[in-house]
């Protein structure tokens, strides 16, 4: 298994925690072969672990080093790896999230997303992603490193531990708080019954006839926020 390709990720990453130079790893991505790429990346855990990785350090470059709004920081083509450019909405709901429109709950799924960018998604989409992905806010998950051999215990501690600092639980009125997360991607956790088997499972927490009520998201900007 490669993992040459990864390992520049997790460089990336690191370089801008540490705010090391970045040009030099920067470089690598982009004289990178797009076929390089596709072959390195031949599994959904090397997929999860490089694109994660990369996300989360575009985000922190593009807002601090090229000052790029909030408005338009998802939108724009920045991201140049394997020879192509990619937006960070292509690489979370193009390749993370296996072209799923945006704003359809998960539901729908997004046809102008560019051949490219949809041969590299992922086989089956993932929700612990959402517990992974940092955009720069308040209320995002923090950023971890994420490894191939790794990533499947390392996304299960982040959802366990974001559920477990998010979430509130009113046993008078039988009412559970959540994350914002599980209403824009509802359809990816699986609806209700979804949301109730991933606190099961994380939080060990039955909420079964509690009503659910979603928090409000924190825009505020809290960015370098790593674990």
């Amino acid at each position: 298994m490669d993992t040459t390709v990864n390992q520049i990720s997790e460089d990336l990453l690191l370089n801008v925690k540490l705010n090391q130079p970045i040009e030099e790893v920067i470089m690598k991505l982009k004289v990178l072969s797009y076929n390089s790429l596709n072959h390195s990346l031949v599994n959904d855990d090397l997929k999860k672990a490089f694109w994660i990785n990369i996300y989360n350090a575009y985000y922190q470059i593009l807002r601090t080093e090229q000052n790029i709004s909030k408005e338009n920081i998802y939108t724009t083509k920045s991201i140049c790896v394997g020879q192509k450019m990619f937006s960070l909405d292509d690489i979370e709901h193009g390749i993370l999230r296996r072209f799923r429109y945006k704003y359809s709950l998960g539901l729908l799924p997004n046809l102008l997303i560019p051949k490219y960018v949809r041969k590299l998604a992922v086989d089956k989409l993932d929700y612990r992603i959402h517990f992974a992905l940092n955009c720069g806010a308040k209320s995002c998950p923090p950023i971890g490193f994420y490894n191939p051999h790794k990533i499947d215990a390392q996304l299960d501690l982040a959802t366990s531990s974001f559920l477990e600092s998010e979430t509130d639980f009113d046993k008078k009125t039988k009412t559970v708080y959540v994350t914002r997360l599980f209403l824009w991607f509802k359809f990816d956790f699986g609806r209700l019954k979804g949301i109730q088997k991933v606190f099961q499972k994380h939080l060990q927490k039955d909420i079964k006839g509690y009503s659910i009520k979603y928090k409000e998201y924190s825009w505020e900007d809290d960015l370098h926020n790593f674990t």
